[in-house]
C-alpha cells in the first residue's frame, strides 16, 4: 500500500479512537489499542474503504454487514479479556469479514470463528491472511448458532448476530468462570446480554445497551429471514 494512504488511514484510527470510543466510555487499553491498530479498511467492500472508519455499521455481501466501531469495542472489553490474552480461547459465532476476529487475535486471543457463509468464510481468511497475527485465527463453515464443540470448552463466546434467546449448545460449550456477550431479540431490536457462568456452573444475566445486529440463522437461531 501506498504510504501516504497508510498514513491517512491511521489518522483515520487515530480519530475513530479520540471521536467516537473514548468520548463513549471505551477503556480498556489493550481494546483501544487494538481499534487504533487493526487496519479495518481491509475488512470493508472496495467501495466502502473511504469512509471504512465512519460511525456506524457498514453493508458486506450477502446481506451481512460489518459492525459499527464502537459495537466492536464495546463488545469486546465487555468480554473481559484477561491480561494473559494468549490462554485465552475465544469461540466468535458471525465471522462476517474478520474484524471482530482480527481485533481480538491483536489483544493476543486464539479465536475460533464460524461462519455460515462459504464466500464471506473465504473473504474473511484473504483479509486475515494480511495480518501477522492470522496464525491466531480459525475459520471454520458451518452452523455457529450450535457453536463449535471440538474445540470447546471456550473462555469466552461472543455472538456477532441477533439471537431469538441465548442457544443453550452455547452455554454448554462456555468454560466454567467463562462469559459470553451475545445480542438477544426480534428481528428488528436487540439488547446485549452478558453471560457469565461461575465456577459452581450457575448462570448469571446482565442486560445491557440496545442494538440491532443482522439475525443468526441456524438451529438454534432463527430459521430465516
Amino acid at each position: 500500500m501506498d504510504p501516504d494512504k497508510k498514513d491517512i488511514f491511521k489518522q483515520m484510527r487515530l480519530e475513530m479512537v479520540y471521536s467516537q470510543l473514548t468520548p463513549r466510555g471505551i477503556k480498556n487499553n489493550a481494546v483501544l489499542e487494538a481499534m487504533n491498530n487493526v487496519p479495518r479498511e481491509i475488512f470493508v467492500t472496495e467501495e466502502n474503504i473511504p469512509v471504512a472508519y465512519h460511525d456506524c455499521p457498514l453493508p458486506l455481501f450477502f446481506g451481512q454487514t460489518i459492525s459499527q466501531p464502537y459495537i466492536v469495542a464495546l463488545m469486546t472489553e465487555l468480554l473481559k479479556i484477561p491480561e494473559k490474552a494468549a490462554d485465552t480461547k475465544i469461540l466468535e459465532v458471525g465471522t462476517g469479514s474478520g474484524y471482530q476476529a482480527a481485533v481480538l487475535a491483536y489483544i493476543g486471543c486464539r479465536v475460533t470463528s464460524v461462519e455460515r457463509i462459504p464466500d464471506l468464510a473465504s473473504f474473511a481468511r484473504i483479509n486475515l491472511a494480511k495480518l501477522p497475527y492470522a496464525d491466531r485465527i480459525t475459520i471454520v463453515n458451518g452452523d455457529g448458532s450450535e457453536g463449535f464443540t471440538q474445540a470447546s470448552p471456550y473462555d469466552r463466546i461472543i455472538v456477532t448476530a441477533a439471537a431469538p434467546e441465548i442457544p443453550p449448545e452455547l452455554v454448554e460449550q462456555l468454560a466454567r468462570g467463562g462469559r459470553m456477550v451475545i445480542p438477544c431479540g426480534d428481528l428488528f431490536t436487540q439488547q446485549l446480554i452478558v453471560v457469565d457462568k461461575a465456577s459452581s456452573g450457575k448462570i448469571s444475566l446482565e442486560k445491557g445497551i440496545a442494538c440491532r445486529f443482522v439475525p443468526l440463522i441456524g438451529k438454534e437461531g432463527f430459521e430465516s429471514c
